[in-house]
């Protein structure tokens, strides 16, 4: 799964800067390549790295909650500041 989130996202950079080295020349063609390599960074490679990335993890720790709060606070008031 690395290595296809990897090879999608060089895929998509490289149709971004292909779109742009032939955009003067053929103007339809280089927009389908750059829209293309958007949609795959932003629709593809993207969901796909967050999937990886937060597969296993509680989203209950993230989250703001009221003893998330009491937990920093308590945290706050035993480390001190350096003043």
């Amino acid at each position: 799964m690395k290595y296809l989130i990897i090879i999608i996202t060089l895929t998509s950079f490289a149709a971004i800067g292909y779109g742009f080295s032939i955009k003067g020349t053929k103007t339809t063609l280089a927009h389908k390549f750059i829209g293309g390599g958007t949609a795959g960074l932003f629709l593809v490679a993207m969901p796909l790295f967050l999937y990886k990335e937060g597969k296993g993890k509680k989203v209950k720790d993230y989250m703001l909650t009221e003893d998330n709060i009491k937990k920093m606070r308590e945290n706050q008031k035993e480390k001190p500041r350096n003043q």
